[in-house]
């Protein structure tokens, strides 16, 4: 063996045994301007996932090779994507990328980033596309600002409009000013997504068969600034935007119920947004988004950061 190519696994080699002990792992992302928000990991490979909000560039990254960067996937501008928020990628490998206020949605190949889908809901006087939960069946899409549930319809390789699938006025989610249904989360089998309200903090059910809308009963407690979530069977974890902080909670067997069992917090964290799951670890995205004013001047490089997820009694 060269010493060039000894010397490269012995870097790899270091930077997984970090991720496995629980030691940080860091991402860094090329671009002065990024102010990432959305993540996505790949179940068929090791790639994941990152947008810019700024320009509607996608990142890709490995998760097995922390120390490798991010690289440009799609540029910004390209396809008329100029903002991305939530993205999610299926088993298929297709990536699903929401415009952000743009009104616009977007479906990739991740094989070769060829566009598969380029779709426009209904006009609307204000919208904010922001998260997106993939079963084999659909792709559902939270809109921050329109009180609509949107849905796409998938039929193996044939990917369906976007269309209004649930209206949410006159149910239990009442939309008030400001950001209202953020991150969701599907269940593994399809039956269920658990929504979170950002400005009120509460967390719903909903039923993908019927549309039955019912809050989870969180003892009193509530999950205000809510962002990005990952479900891992009944542990849900949750991204709290203000504090900046991942909320635990564990969830009834139904899912009618939950308890925040803990909260993990980091001085390497910036204005975190949301979370993804490897397998051993959660990466998170350091948005920075409380930094996008002109006289304001961000950290560089943007990351993602990796974090062992807490089950609970911390």
């Amino acid at each position: 063996m060269s010493p060039q190519r000894l010397l490269l696994l012995i870097l790899l080699t270091t930077s997984l045994l970090a991720c496995q002990s629980g030691q940080t792992a860091v991402w860094e992302i090329p671009g002065d301007r990024v102010f990432p928000e959305g993540i996505a990991i790949d179940p068929g490979s090791s790639s994941f996932y990152v947008g810019s909000t700024e320009d509607g560039t996608v990142y890709r990254g490995d998760v097995e090779d922390p120390g490798g960067g991010m690289t440009q996937f799609l540029l910004g501008g390209q396809d008329g994507r100029t903002t991305v928020t939530g993205l999610a990628v299926d088993e298929a490998g297709r990536l699903f990328v929401a415009g952000r206020d743009s009104n616009r949605f977007f479906v990739y190949d991740t094989e070769d980033g060829g566009l598969l889908a380029d779709l426009t809901p209904p006009e609307a006087e204000r919208t904010l596309l922001n998260d997106i939960a993939v079963t084999p069946e659909a792709a559902y899409v939270t809109d921050s600002f329109r009180d609509t549930l949107f849905r796409i319809l998938l039929d193996g390789e044939e990917i369906g409009d976007i269309e209004p699938w649930l209206d949410l006025s006159e149910t239990p989610i009442e939309y008030e000013s400001g950001f209202n249904l953020n991150g969701v989360e599907v269940t593994t089998d399809g039956q269920t997504l658990l929504t979170v309200q950002y400005n009120t903090g509460q967390l719903y059910r909903i039923e993908t068969s019927t549309g039955a809308i019912e809050e989870v009963d969180l003892g009193g407690e509530a999950l205000r600034t809510g962002d990005g979530m990952v479900l891992d069977g009944r542990t849900l974890h949750v991204v709290l935007g203000g504090p900046g902080e991942i909320v635990t909670v564990a969830l009834s067997e139904d899912l009618r119920r939950g308890e925040i069992v803990d909260r993990t917090t980091s001085e390497e964290w910036r204005a975190p947004t949301t979370i993804a799951a490897t397998g051993e670890d959660l990466l998170v995205v350091n948005s920075q988004l409380n930094m996008t004013g002109a006289d304001e001047q961000p950290t560089l490089p943007f990351s993602i950061t990796s974090v062992a997820p807490s089950t609970g009694g911390g």
